[in-house]
Parts: C-alpha cells; sequence; structure tokens
C-alpha cells in the first residue's frame, strides 16, 4: 500500500506563502528524496512568533522566499527514506529541528554550531510532507520516545532555543529573574527557570497569560501596561536593587530599555527576543558602566539542546501541553494567523495537516 501511494501519488496539500498576509493553500508537488534524505509525513505543526513575523512581513531574510511554503515546528512519521539512510525506516514516529550545521567552519570549530557560516535551514511544515536534508537527518532528526505526542514533540525547536539561551546567560540557583513577554517563549522560560530553582517576576500585558505564568511556577506577575512598570520590579526584588538577571522575549525598543532599568549592579540582561531589522536602542552608558551590567543576546540552537529539549519533554520536566492552547485543520491557516495577530490569548495552535 505504501509503494502504490509513492507511484501513484504526485501533490500534496500544503499552505504557501505569497507575500504579506497572504496564504494560499494549493496542491503542490510531494518533494523526492535523495541520497541522505528523509521524507516526513507530518502529523503536527505549531505555529511560532517567526512564522507570524513571516506573514505579516512576507518574506524572512535569511529562510524564506516566496512564494514558498512555510512553518518550522514540526513532528511526524517517516515515510521514506533516501539511499544510504540507516538510520530512519518508514514508519517511525520522528521530530526535526529547522537547521543543521556543517561542523566546519570558524563558528562550528569553536562550539556555536548556531552561528554556523553555513546553516542550513528548512522551511516547509505547514503541508503534508516536508524533506528533511542530510545534514539534518544525520544531526537533528531524532526518534521520540512513546510516551511523547506528536504535539509535544514540536515544541522540541524553541525550547531548545530557551534552554541554551539559560545556559549561556549562567544564571544560578536562587537568582532573581525577570522575564519580559509572556507569549510561548516567555512561558516556556518561567518553567524552565523555576524548574531549576529560580524566582520568576512575569512581566505582561495579558491577564490571561499573566494567569498562566502564575500557574507555571512565577512568583510574581506584573501587568506591564500599568504605569511605572520598572518601579514595580524594582519593589519586588531585596532592597530595590533590581533583578540579578533580566531576560527579555519581546523583542521591541520599549522592552529592551525596560530592561536596562531592571537589573541590579552587577547583573546581566539576555536579549532573547529580536527587534526588527535596522532598529536601533538608545542606552544609557554611564548605567551600563558604573553599574557593570552585562548584556547578552542568543540566537538559535545546537543539536545537543534540541536532543536537552526532547529528554525534558520526555522526563516529564517540561510540561509542553499546557502551551498547546488549540488545533486546526491545515485549510484554517490563514484565519488562525489573523486570530494571533489579533493576540486573542491563543499561544500555540497546532495545525493538523
Amino acid at each position: 500500500m505504501r509503494e502504490l501511494m509513492k507511484v501513484t501519488r504526485e501533490k500534496m496539500t500544503a499552505a504557501v506563502l505569497y507575500g504579506k498576509r497572504d496564504v494560499r493553500i494549493e496542491q503542490v508537488p510531494i518533494p523526492r528524496v535523495g541520497p541522505g534524505e528523509v521524507l516526513v509525513r507530518i502529523k503536527a505543526a505549531l505555529t511560532c512568533g517567526t512564522d507570524l513575523k513571516v506573514y505579516r512581513q512576507g518574506f524572512h531574510a535569511r529562510m524564506i522566499v516566496p512564494p514558498s511554503v512555510f512553518g518550522h515546528e514540526l513532528a511526524g512519521v517517516v515515510e521514506e527514506i533516501g539511499e544510504g539512510v540507516e538510520s530512519f525506516t518508514p514508519g517511525m514516529r520522528v521530530v526535526s529541528a529547522n537547521s543543521g550545521p556543517c561542523n566546519e567552519c570558524f563558528y562550528c570549530e569553536r562550539q556555536l554550531a548556531n552561528l554556523c557560516e553555513n546553516l542550513q535551514f528548512i522551511n516547509g511544515a505547514y503541508a503534508e510532507f516536508i524533506k528533511i536534508p542530510e545534514s539534518i537527518v544525520r544531526q537533528n532528526l531524532l526518534i521520540l520516545p512513546e510516551n511523547v505526542s506528536f504535539h509535544e514533540a514540536a515544541l522540541v525547536e524553541p525550547l531548545a532555543c530557551v534552554l541554551r539561551a539559560v545556559e549561556k546567560t549562567e544564571i544560578e540557583e536562587g537568582n532573581t529573574v525577570v522575564v519580559i513577554g509572556m507569549g510561548p517563549i516567555g512561558l516556556m522560560f518561567v518553567q524552565v527557570l523555576k524548574a531549576q530553582g529560580s524566582k520568576v517576576i512575569a512581566l505582561g500585558n495579558r491577564s490571561t497569560q499573566l494567569a498562566m505564568a502564575k500557574t507555571m511556577g512565577a512568583d510574581y506577575v506584573v501587568d506591564s501596561t500599568r504605569s511605572n512598570v520598572v518601579e514595580q520590579v524594582r519593589k519586588i526584588t531585596s532592597g530595590m536593587r533590581g533583578a540579578d538577571v533580566v531576560i527579555e522575549a519581546v523583542g521591541s525598543k520599549e522592552t529592551w530599555q525596560q530592561a536596562m532599568g531592571m537589573v541590579r549592579r552587577g547583573g546581566t540582561i539576555n536579549l532573547f527576543g529580536g527587534c526588527p531589522s535596522g532598529t536601533h536602542i538608545p542606552l544609557d552608558s554611564t548605567l551600563i558602566h558604573y553599574s557593570e551590567i552585562t548584556i547578552k543576546a542568543n540566537f538559535h540552537h545546537t543539536p545537543r539542546h534540541i536532543r536537552e529539549a526532547l529528554d525534558a519533554i520526555h522526563r516529564g520536566k517540561f510540561k509542553a501541553k499546557s502551551l498547546i492552547t488549540g488545533e486546526e485543520h491545515l485549510a484554517a491557516l490563514g484565519s488562525v494567523l489573523e486570530r494571533l495577530l489579533n493576540r486573542n490569548g491563543d499561544l500555540k495552535i497546532a495545525i493538523i495537516p
């Protein structure tokens, strides 16, 4: 039956991005696998803030040139394998990261695979099938444990980014950490930080997400729509000195600047949220210098963090299901993205081809 499908079927249903807020559900050719490649039948693809940005602006400078199938958080079943693939067979349940490093360039040799000069990205999760290139098959295509659902597994990629950020920020047990932004990424930070023993102050502008932050363990929640938000946060900290660490998970000039006012002397700021290209932020150089503030940023993940993320979900250390607030068929993707643009309270929606 599987062979018959391969021979007779040439097209699949997919969501194709044509430009700004222009997504069309179409029939496109099923990708054909070559040596070392794997074709995955997608069982769940999750909406993501990056996908929302791509939808809003109509492209992504590094990953997507329209018209193109898009989406990158996925899990599914191996449908077909290319010549030379030995670790996977049809029918295996798998999760794939959205990139694979070269392991040979300047940055890979310095253990910075996330900054690989030849980083190979994939997009196309909003479809029935996706072809996984050889470099990703070899490094970032993982077999799912039986207790991990497709929905949960699709969260591996963003969780890996969060785990790497927490590691690189060098947060110590007992530190007071402010997380700015209670979207899916911010809520992931809350879960991860509480699991490692941090005191978490969650800052957001929607009551539903602040309530969720509380259920995920946040010690304090602060409504960012109220006045004097920096002062509110500092009042919570010991001696009003500010937090040991501030993680910005929004990506705006306003919140980047707020982060500067919330950190204590000698503290660390992680600017995790990416601002639009060309954004320039005025910074108080006196504050940074004389208070010895460390400013860091994080981009993407590495193969090690992808494995750590799957392990955290598998062992129940991270409650992935709590971030998935709905499920829709692929045909409804356009309306789902419009709902998310309107900030209706949804977190992540599972798109089912």
